[in-house]
């Protein structure tokens, strides 16, 4: 109970949530430090492009001045509009670039410096306007003054902004040395906390897998144990309550109940051993029993009326015939009792269906068209006894018997699918669907007073019995006036046909 309460005080997160935790810190640990890290580079790449912005600024406004210088020369010679037009549009980006220059009074040489470059650019266009005022009021003589002053004032500003951007080229010289030993620095100080970070996150990830491969390891090596067949292991509760504690505690809760149902099945094991071999040997006895029950049904009707048969046959033609009937009717019966406990060959089977329909065509004056289609090589598989009569006999009692036209039963004996199948067609009633389900449950009747007594179910019950197999006995019928075949399976391997299977 107090380690209960103990257990239940602790917080007890799942293998996934561990998991889901391990990485989700893995991830914002790396965001951060990407985001430091990128944001460092940013800063450092936007001061570099600060280096050298000026010297470009200066740059511009010389090739602003050197394009302005050239579209008033081209007016002064030419007037045309098109190079007026390009000296507007030059005085005001000369205008704008000089008002980025310093205007005050700066204790630095180059804030100094910027200053006379505006002050001499300012002076430059009022001169350049003053030479073009004069050429458009075509007073030549002070077209010419102006234009020589604007040109010497023009070769004193390119002098001055081409000190100015040496200057100041040097200048950003010595901060670009300066930035690039800030990003090498910068750069070792990232691999750093980058590996730092990866290290962190390395003893993190092996701290979380040790909390689970362990136990695992603990579970394994006694499941191995136990694989072995060694139940007397003692595997201590983890005490947590993820996945690798539930299974470990149901791995021991297994093992302990595995290692009582052992010892009281050692207990009972030698009583069941004892009671399973009764079992088999009354299973034994009890088959043998059913077999000889159902060969030994035989209605005593059938041989009274074949009887009186005969004797009718006696009176009223020669002896000939009728020692022929009484022979079959001897054989008939003869193969009945000689087999009921041993087996039959297909032969014999055949021999004695023959002998039944010879004894059925006396009494019905050869109202019965019987015809065969045995392949050759099959005579001496063995099958239980009175098999193929109880079949042929139901074809005549519930199949021709009673129709008008002429009837005809078909036995077919061939090699299918590695076994042997067996077919008695007949032309007559037919069956419905119905009536074919209840023969084949067993709950119909198919035998009356004027029949050996052996019913399909008969047949069935032992063809089962007999091969060990179910499924080997079939009724099939179109319908009403469609006729009736019923097709036998022998199994001929593994069913004792192999070699003689002797006595049932």
């Amino acid at each position: 109970m107090s380690e209960h309460r103990k257990n239940s005080g602790k917080m007890h997160f799942s293998i996934r949530v561990k998991l889901l935790m391990t990485f989700a810190l893995t991830a914002i640990l790396m965001f951060v430090i990407n985001i430091l890290l990128y944001s460092g580079i940013n800063r450092s790449m936007r001061r570099l492009d600060a280096v050298y912005a000026t010297n470009a600024g200066l740059n511009e406004l010389s090739a602003c001045l050197e394009e302005l210088q050239e579209d008033v020369f081209e007016y002064l010679n030419t007037k045309s509009s098109d190079s007026l037009e390009d000296y507007y549009r030059h005085v005001q980006e000369l205008r704008d670039m000089v008002e980025q220059l310093n205007a005050y009074n700066i204790d630095s040489e180059m804030k100094l410096l910027e200053k006379d470059i505006r002050n001499m650019t300012d002076t430059y266009l009022e001169l350049a306007e003053e030479t073009v005022q004069a050429k458009r009021g075509r007073n030549t003589e002070r077209y010419n003054s102006m234009y020589s002053m604007a040109e010497q004032n023009y070769e004193y500003i390119q002098s001055a902004v081409y000190r100015l951007n040496d200057m100041q080229f040097r200048s950003n010289s010595d901060n670009y040395r300066i930035m690039m030993s800030s990003l090498s620095y910068m750069e070792i100080v990232s691999s750093g906390i980058v590996i730092a970070a990866a290290v962190i996150n390395l003893l993190i990830l092996l701290l979380l897998i040790r909390t689970i491969t362990e136990p695992l390891s603990m579970l394994a090596r006694s499941a191995n144990e136990v694989a072995a067949g060694n139940f007397d292991i003692t595997l201590a509760d983890t005490g947590k309550r993820d996945e690798v504690g539930v299974v470990t505690h149901a791995f021991v809760k297994m093992v302990r109940s595995i290692r009582e149902y052992i010892d009281k099945t050692k207990e009972s094991m030698e009583k069941e051993q004892k009671m399973m071999e009764r079992e088999l040997l009354m299973e034994t006895h009890l088959k043998d029993a059913q077999l000889k029950y159902l060969q030994a049904q035989i209605n005593p009707h059938f041989l009274f009326n074949s009887l009186n048969a005969g004797a009718q046959l006696a009176m009223m033609e020669d002896a000939e015939k009728t020692s022929i009937f009484i022979e079959r009717m001897a054989d008939f019966f003869r193969y009945n009792v000689r087999k009921i406990e041993e087996t039959a060959t297909l032969a014999e089977e055949l021999e004695a269906v023959d002998n039944y329909v010879y004894i059925l065509n006396v009494r019905f004056a050869g109202d019965i068209h019987y015809e065969t289609n045995i392949a050759p090589g099959f005579d001496e598989v063995r099958l239980p006894s009175m098999i193929l009569q109880p079949i042929v006999e139901n074809a005549v009692n519930h199949g021709i018997r009673n129709i008008e036209r002429e009837g005809h039963i078909r036995l077919t004996v061939a090699p299918v699918d590695g076994n042997l199948r067996i077919s008695v067609r007949d032309n007559g009633q037919g069956m419905s669907r119905e009536r074919i389900e209840e023969v084949l449950s067993g709950r119909a009747r198919t035998s009356g007073s004027d029949s050996t007594g052996i019913g399909l179910d008969n047949v069935m019950n032992r063809l089962e019995l007999f091969f060990g197999e179910k499924d080997l006995f079939e009724i099939e019928s179109a319908g009403r006036d469609q006729g009736v075949e019923v097709r036998l399976t022998v199994p001929l391997r593994g069913s004792g046909n192999a070699e003689s299977p002797g006595k049932m």
